[in-house]
């Protein structure tokens, strides 16, 4: 399989995108290659046949410059579109539920809110390496790095971001299945690197709501 499972809402928008740039590309390899072949069949050498000097088309050489730049173009709009609805949280729902994830060597630290919904206050329910996230709900991700660079990755949801220390970020996901998948930090940072990973388990809401009962009743 070229792409792993899709479990966002806007992953199938991503890879969209990809099988369009990637049919693109793949047109005009394959074109490419024929032209080729056909001119090295065409103008090879032959007794008795003499090599003349072609000059060049302007006409062919603006055509050959407007298309790519009009798909290059296209490509932009499309992308950039999909680009601000994952990027920019102010596009997530005004109800989204929030969750902080502190990235650090080598863990990734969640927490969510308790019922007041305001982070660092005592009814906080943290967990390491283990974020859950309701099917169905925007969930908003508010990421921080206390060390190092990290890159908060998780390729079901089509979603990688840096986490920067001091430069905190904000992204947002609706998971649109049910499952368990592998967050993977996909910035080299340090000896631990390859070990800091951590697991998205993606659960109805009433299961979801149960964990963090569970969860904050062993703290």
């Amino acid at each position: 399989m070229l792409l792993p499972e899709s479990a966002s809402t806007y992953a199938p928008r991503v890879d969209q995108l990809f099988w369009i740039i990637l049919g693109i590309t793949g047109f005009f390899f394959f074109l490419v290659q024929a032209c080729l072949l056909l001119f090295i069949l065409k103008y090879r050498d032959r007794p008795g046949q003499k090599a003349s000097y072609v000059h060049g088309s302007t006409l062919v050489e603006i055509v050959w410059t407007v298309i790519p730049a009009l798909i290059l173009v296209g490509l932009t709009i499309a992308s950039q579109k999909v680009w601000a609805e994952i990027r920019y949280p102010s596009l997530a729902p005004a109800t989204s539920l929030q969750v902080e994830i502190l990235a650090e060597q080598f863990a990734w630290n969640v927490r969510y809110p308790g019922p007041d919904g305001q982070f660092e206050t005592p009814d906080d329910i943290s967990t390491i390496n283990q974020l859950h996230l309701p099917v169905g709900t925007p969930v908003k991700i508010h990421l921080r790095s206390k060390d190092v660079i990290h890159s908060f990755f998780v390729p079901e949801f089509r979603m990688k971001q840096d986490a920067v220390p001091g430069l905190p970020q904000q992204i947002w996901v609706e998971a649109s299945k049910a499952g368990q998948f592998e967050i993977r930090c996909a910035e080299l940072c340090g000896l631990g690197h390859y070990r800091m990973k951590g697991f998205v388990t993606t659960e109805p809401l009433a299961e979801f709501q149960a964990w963090l009962t569970e969860t904050k009743a062993n703290e």
